[in-house]
């Protein structure tokens, strides 16, 4: 599928893809000048770009797993969303969950990005759902162990 894409700034580098079988493109850090992460400290990355995605599709900001078991270099708010309206610079949600200060360089990859397709929700209020075999279990109420 075909995006459009445009570049912000000169340094910016736009999403690409390690291996042919990558799910998920690499985005890299669009930085004049490196960036520190205290433990714990949050901080939103500039990706220098911008896109415009379709109408009923979505980008997913995702964490790399290698900064993210390696250094505790994670997603904010777990997986960010991009929606097919904003047109805005791509950031990337940081957060330093590790104990050691990290640093961002320029150009780095710092997070992975997967479109998606999406539908918007039309409610239908109902008096009541059908039966499953869970039903209303809660949160666990499956177990941990292979039935």
């Amino acid at each position: 599928m075909n995006i459009q894409a445009i570049q912000l700034k000169a340094n910016a580098i736009l999403p690409e893809y390690q291996t042919a079988g990558a799910a998920a493109a690499d985005v890299h850090a669009c930085l004049d000048e490196s960036v520190t992460l205290q433990p714990m400290e949050r901080r939103v990355i500039p990706t220098g770009f911008a896109l415009a995605i379709p109408l009923g599709y979505e980008v997913q900001i995702r964490a790399r797993s290698g900064l993210s078991s390696k250094h505790g270099i994670t997603m904010i708010n777990g997986v960010g969303t991009i929606d097919s309206d904003y047109r805005g610079e791509v950031g990337v949600l940081v957060i330093n969950l590790g104990q050691e200060v990290f640093t961002i360089e320029p150009g780095m990859r710092i997070a992975q990005m997967v479109l998606s397709k999406c539908e918007q929700i039309t409610w239908q209020l109902v008096d009541s759902l059908d039966e499953t075999d869970r039903g209303s279990g809660g949160y666990g109420s499956t177990g941990i162990k292979e039935a």
